[in-house]
């Protein structure tokens, strides 16, 4: 099982914002989806092993976590409206500190980093890290940030978690998610 969590520091948590605003109203939401899109899907097929959580931690009624579950998912569709469509049809669900499935591989809690990397051992993707491709184990867990850093609280947070780097520039998002796959896909293969 592969994981990925995206920390989402403008993300609305509630369903307010619009399908066709995902950047604007939706406080980057766009970004968000284009990870899970990078998560989970191949080409004609879904990654069944591959969970992908959203950290939500803007306004109105943050932090909470969004978990799209490749082996379970329905009703997603290869681009950023359909993953839209099923966090703002999940976000204002009633929910408490545990994970409530509000649609077919979709769940949703109160609580945000904090509270996800006590669950998880992640590793966090970042351009100053360790060269992946010369790290013998990789764990299953990885952390990424949307387009801004991660902060002073959360760098405090995930200090004990290691770092890896997919290249020598800085990319965005869904395109680590995508060259990491490939990495992971291709030692799967023996093609090392």
């Amino acid at each position: 099982m592969t994981s990925f969590a995206i920390v989402g520091h403008l993300a609305r948590t509630d369903g307010s914002f619009s399908l066709n605003d995902l950047p604007g109203s939706g406080g980057r939401m766009d970004i968000l989806c284009r990870c899970v899109n990078a998560s989970l899907f191949l080409s004609h097929d879904l990654r069944r092993d591959v969970d992908c959580y959203l950290v939500l931690l803007g306004a109105p009624s943050g932090p909470k976590t969004v978990k799209f579950s490749g082996e379970s998912v329905r009703s997603l569709s290869p681009d950023e409206r359909s993953a839209g469509a099923l966090i703002k049809k999940v976000i204002d669900i009633p929910c408490g500190s545990e994970f409530r499935e509000a649609a077919d591989g979709v769940s949703i809690r109160k609580g945000g980093l904090e509270r996800l990397i006590s669950d998880l051992q992640f590793a966090v993707l970042d351009e100053t890290g360790n060269d992946i491709r010369k790290e013998q184990d990789l764990p299953g867990a990885y952390l990424l940030s949307d387009h801004m850093n991660f902060t002073d609280a959360e760098n405090e947070q995930i200090r004990e978690c290691p770092r890896y780097s997919v290249g020598p520039k800085c990319l965005h998002a869904d395109h680590t998610i995508t060259v990491l796959h490939n990495e992971l896909d291709r030692r799967t293969r023996g093609w090392r």
